[in-house]
């Protein structure tokens, strides 16, 4: 079972994540919605796609940005389609 966690608060879990680029991908359905606030950024990758993020909200501390996904991934990323990245001190493991 793979695990992310910020400020010893669980957000996401499953055994069922894609590793890409050495981040593992979480499932949408397997992190915690209530954790997460949605952000203006996006970033692109030349072969994702654009990535869009989201702010972690874990008792009342903000992480900004701190996770990330591909809504519309290109062909060649579709494996990470409805799945949530982190970083930013999110301990993953």
């Amino acid at each position: 079972m793979v695990e992310a966690r910020w400020n010893g608060t669980l957000i996401a879990s499953s055994d069922d994540t894609v590793v890409v680029e050495g981040n593992h991908y979480f499932p949408a359905s397997a992190v915690d919605p209530a954790l997460l606030r949605p952000s203006t950024t996006t970033t692109v990758c030349p072969w994702k796609g654009t990535a869009h993020y989201y702010t972690l909200n874990v008792a009342g501390a903000e992480n900004r940005d701190a996770a990330w996904y591909y809504p519309d991934p290109k062909p060649k990323a579709d494996a990470i389609r409805d799945r949530i990245a982190f970083w930013k001190g999110v301990t993953v493991g």
